[in-house]
């Protein structure tokens, strides 16, 4: 049963929005940000986690990344990020279900993956279950290669007709030039879901002059510092210092349970991060992102916007899109469609200053039950 205070801030929050989490989350981690992004995820009372579904590549488990990519690291293989799921349900007090898609890329933009073994079938049949259980549409929202929704679309296409609300693929270039990496994972996952006729919201994740570029309609930022994190209810802070750490001792649940010191918060938590994923759950969740009469940015549900805030731009724009065979897609914001939006947060830089404060404040009023 769910405790009284995350109840009654559910209840507030009205009715909440129900979603399928699709993410490159592993464990130890390959991009920390995974980690803390699915936090979000459980903490948000606006929004309803009905599943999550590791959308993991075989290579990355089984060898060395590389090292020679941003993305990647030095530290070896990892697995898919069961054990962070388990922990936030540990803490939560959640039974959010989870489960592994396939791990090896499409062969083509029709290619079902049926002949799979049994193991790498069970993300895609979460994901169809999940659907078919909901009595409402649900927003499939994919931070990876997007392979299990398009799998899941190759086999089942009249039930994400009916049951998906919109997807939101955080993946691309905006610039339409440049191959970014969750596209790169499975080029055939993103050209099937884009010559379909689902909803499809496009946050690209990067722009001319690559993933760490600023544009308008990419939705890369950068934090400073992730001090903040230390900040937050110990249990969560313990979370995100374990995740930071790369920790791998076999009592991860024991470990949330350890307070951060001042000492060891320094060194999980003073560096810098990058970010992708905030601009997805702001739009999901509806959350708007607002500068006070007082100059202090927030993010706010449409209720509790107060007189004189100022909303900044964070929405969803009308488009149409073509895709390449590689995986490659532009948008046309002036022939707009019934079933295609593009991310635009309007001025970058703007967005990014207010983020910088807005974000850190919400995390450090995440609470548990």
């Amino acid at each position: 049963m769910l405790a009284p205070t995350l109840l009654a801030l559910i209840l507030a929050a009205g009715p909440r929005v129900p979603v399928i989490d699709v993410t490159d989350l592993y464990h130890p981690h390959q991009d920390v940000g995974d980690n803390l992004d699915i936090l979000t995820a459980y903490a948000l009372p606006e929004i309803d986690l009905r599943a999550v579904i590791l959308d993991c590549t075989e290579r990355f488990r089984l060898r060395d990344a590389g090292g020679d990519s941003a993305y990647t690291d030095k530290n070896g293989p990892r697995e898919p990020g069961f054990i962070p799921v388990a922990q936030l349900n540990w803490l939560f007090g959640r039974h959010v279900p989870c489960a592994v898609g396939p791990t090896v890329a499409m062969r083509s933009p029709d290619d079902d993956q049926r002949d799979l073994p049994a193991q790498q079938q069970a993300g895609v049949d979460l994901l169809l279950e999940t659907l078919r259980r909901s009595t409402e549409k649900v927003h499939v929202l994919s931070f990876g290669s997007a392979r299990p929704i398009a799998v899941a679309w190759l086999r089942e296409p009249q039930l994400l007709r009916d049951k998906v609300a919109r997807i939101h693929l955080c993946a691309g270039d905006s610039a339409g030039s440049y191959l970014e990496w969750n596209v790169a994972l499975d080029p055939h996952a993103v050209v099937a879901l884009l010559r379909s006729d689902l909803p499809i919201a496009l946050y690209p994740c990067a722009t001319e002059g690559g993933p760490f570029a600023y544009g308008r309609h990419n939705c890369f930022w950068k934090l400073d510092s992730l001090d903040f994190l230390g900040r937050m209810d110990p249990r969560l802070a313990a979370y995100c210092a374990f995740a930071l750490e790369r920790g791998l001792s076999h009592d991860w649940l024991q470990a949330l349970e350890r307070p951060v010191s001042a000492e060891r918060a320094r060194a999980a938590f003073a560096r810098p991060h990058n970010v992708w994923e905030a601009s997805v759950w702001l739009a999901v969740s509806g959350r708007l992102l607002v500068r006070g009469t007082d100059g202090r940015p927030r993010t706010t549900s449409p209720e509790e916007l107060r007189a004189g805030d100022v909303v900044l731009s964070n929405e969803l724009r009308p488009c149409s899109v073509s895709v390449e065979p590689n995986g490659l897609y532009r948008c046309r914001l002036d022939q707009p469609t019934a079933n295609r939006w593009l991310y635009d947060r309007g001025d970058a830089q703007e967005n990014e200053r207010a983020l910088r404060e807005a974000w850190p404040a919400l995390y450090e009023g995440y609470r548990l039950p």
